[in-house]
């Protein structure tokens, strides 16, 4: 993928994510692809729309923000911007607004194999507990 095809790919990404509807995250990945968030595993679409789900259903407002994608060699990283009120199911109510990243690597077929994504989980339970500000 060329630069604009990646900012192309990694905005449609993030509008997938804001549709609130869990199987337009998982079209992204291969049919076997994997993501890892914080060490938590989905493997296969499935799981990954399960995972997506499960924030989705968190936080029913969510916004995700694309801040940056960039290409250093073969590696592609993924920056972005969560912000939502968990007021899902046994939510607290407390706005969060945290920021993370995705290290992906494509498969043959264009769609991300594998991504490992990480967030500051210390400050997510915070924002859990406490809010935003």
């Amino acid at each position: 993928m060329n630069a604009a095809e990646l900012e192309d790919f990694a905005r449609r990404y993030t509008d997938a994510w804001s549709s609130r509807v869990a199987t337009n995250v998982a079209t992204f990945f291969a049919e076997d692809g994997s993501i890892s968030v914080n060490g938590n595993l989905s493997t296969g679409r499935g799981a990954i729309a399960e995972m997506a789900q499960g924030f989705m259903t968190a936080f029913p407002d969510m916004e995700l923000i694309m801040d940056d994608v960039e290409t250093q060699g073969e590696k592609v990283t993924y920056h972005w911007t969560f912000i939502g009120t968990n007021s899902g199911p046994e939510g607290t109510g407390n706005r969060v607004n945290f920021s993370g990243f995705e290290e992906w690597t494509f498969g043959d077929d264009g769609l991300v194999l594998k991504s490992i994504g990480h967030f500051d989980e210390d400050e997510y339970q915070y924002q859990l507990e406490h809010g935003v500000g």
